[in-house]
């Protein structure tokens, strides 16, 4: 599907409750997103074809996850519920739930109190 520069491939699994801002989003290969994500404009989500690490698995992306704007997430990556991506960041290895990654390559950082959901309190869980 191609609509308002989101280009979302064939094999993609989407739960419900997907909000795509501003669009200008790539999801291709063998990906899932849960309910209730958030991808901010010019992300990236799919494959990792290059290098020794290459893989034709996509990510896994668990229930009210925010992905900032200009993120990439590649390869076979498991990222957990509530977890928060932060914008230009580079994910090539697991999120933890409740985290938030940063960088390139991402890493995850510390919070002082444990994060809640990031979702709207009118969703269904």
């Amino acid at each position: 599907m191609l609509m308002a520069g989101v280009s979302i491939g064939d094999r993609v699994e989407i739960g419900p409750g997907l909000l795509i801002n501003h669009g200008h989003v790539v999801i291709d290969g063998t990906t899932r997103i849960g309910p209730y994500c958030s991808i901010a404009p010019f992300v990236t989500i799919g494959l990792n074809t290059g290098g020794p690490d290459a893989s034709y698995d996509g990510p896994t992306i668990g229930r009210f996850v925010f992905i900032g704007t200009g993120a990439k997430i590649l390869g076979p990556v498991t990222v957990g519920d509530n977890a928060r991506i932060g914008a230009n960041a580079v994910v090539l290895s697991d999120v933890p739930p409740n985290a938030t990654a940063v960088g390139v390559p991402a890493r995850v950082v510390e919070h002082e109190y444990p994060l809640g959901p990031a979702r709207s309190p009118s969703a269904d869980s």
